[in-house]
C-alpha cells in the first residue's frame, strides 16, 4: 500500500498562490491514480482535482478550473497542486489520496469513499 504525506501548506493572502506537494511512502505511487481534496472545519471533504495513473488525463472541480493545476512526477514519487488566485477565509486542510485504478481522470471518484489511502493533510490559512 501507499502512504501519502502532504506538505507545502502555510499562510496565504487573498489572491495569492501556493504549491502543495504530496510524497508517497511505501509502494511506488506510479501504481495509483491520485487526487486532491480539501476540508473546511465542520464540513465534509470536497473533491478538487484528480490525475490518472498514467498522468495522461486530469479532471477538476468547476470552481477551481483555470486556477488549480494537478501534476505528478513519478520519478520523485510526488503529486503536486498549484493553486492560484486563492481566497482563504478559514483554515483549510488539503489531502492527496490515492486509488489503485487505471481509469481516466474524468472517471475517478469525486467521493472520499473512492480512495483507499489518505495522509494527515496540510493546512492552508489566511494571512492577515
Amino acid at each position: 500500500q501507499v502512504q501519502p504525506v502532504e506538505s507545502g501548506g502555510g499562510m496565504v493572502q487573498t489572491g495569492g498562490s501556493l504549491r502543495l506537494s504530496c510524497a508517497a511512502s511505501g509502494r511506488t505511487s506510479s501504481n495509483y491514480a491520485r487526487a486532491w481534496f480539501r476540508q473546511v472545519p465542520g464540513k465534509e471533504r470536497e473533491f478538487l482535482a484528480a490525475i490518472s495513473l498514467s498522468g495522461a488525463s486530469t479532471y477538476y472541480r468547476d470552481s477551481v478550473k483555470g486556477r488549480f493545476t494537478i501534476s505528478r512526477d513519478d520519478a520523485k514519487n510526488t503529486v503536486s497542486l498549484q493553486m492560484n488566485s486563492l481566497n482563504p477565509q478559514v483554515t483549510v486542510v488539503y489531502f492527496c489520496p490515492a486509488s489503485p485504478t487505471s481509469v481516466p481522470a474524468s472517471s475517478l471518484p469525486r467521493s472520499t469513499r473512492g480512495y483507499d489511502y489518505w495522509g494527515q493533510g496540510t493546512h492552508v490559512a489566511a494571512s492577515s
